[in-house]
């Protein structure tokens, strides 16, 4: 059997505007029910970020108190020099990027006395970036607060 030649030249012109529309809309219902899940994930990544880079914070404290005898007043004298040597204005011991105060999505604050420290490690676009806020200080105790309010010594402690 034999086809007639418009039959032919038919079937092979390609897909239909209907069938383009249908496989479009099965990728935007995908793409709908993905997207928040990767945000949601990426979220927490910045948010596991945050407390690592709060334990590297609190080993550069332990580290400036061992060699200067007091605690680092803020970042910057945890971070590295502008040139020459480290000392107690730039004691090298963490990366350039977090003692500028910002890193992994998190804004970070030191506050630093005779005493002890504290430390706030807060959201650049809260609900976009991360979904909590986090405060720790000498007692090694890493707190979370879920929502913009920064977490504080009575928030509930990170297990």
């Amino acid at each position: 059997m034999t086809l007639h030649p418009t039959s032919r030249r038919r079937r092979s012109r390609g897909f239909s505007l209907i069938e383009i529309m249908i496989v479009v809309a099965i990728i935007l219902v995908i793409a709908s029910i993905a997207i928040p899940k990767i945000n949601q994930q990426r979220m927490q990544a910045h948010e596991m970020a945050a407390i690592r880079t709060l334990t590297t914070i609190h080993t550069g404290q332990t580290q400036y108190f061992s060699q200067f005898g007091r605690y680092a007043t803020n970042l910057q004298e945890l971070g590295p020099p502008a040139s020459g040597q480290a000392g107690p204005a730039a004691a090298d011991l963490i990366p350039g990027e977090l003692a500028a105060g910002s890193k992994s999505g998190y804004n970070y604050t030191v506050v630093g006395g005779p005493g002890g420290y504290t430390i706030s490690a807060v959201p650049v676009a809260f609900g976009n970036t991360g979904r909590r806020t986090f405060f720790s200080d000498q007692t090694l105790v890493i707190r979370e607060n879920w929502g913009q309010e920064p977490a504080n010594v009575q928030s509930k402690e990170i297990k």
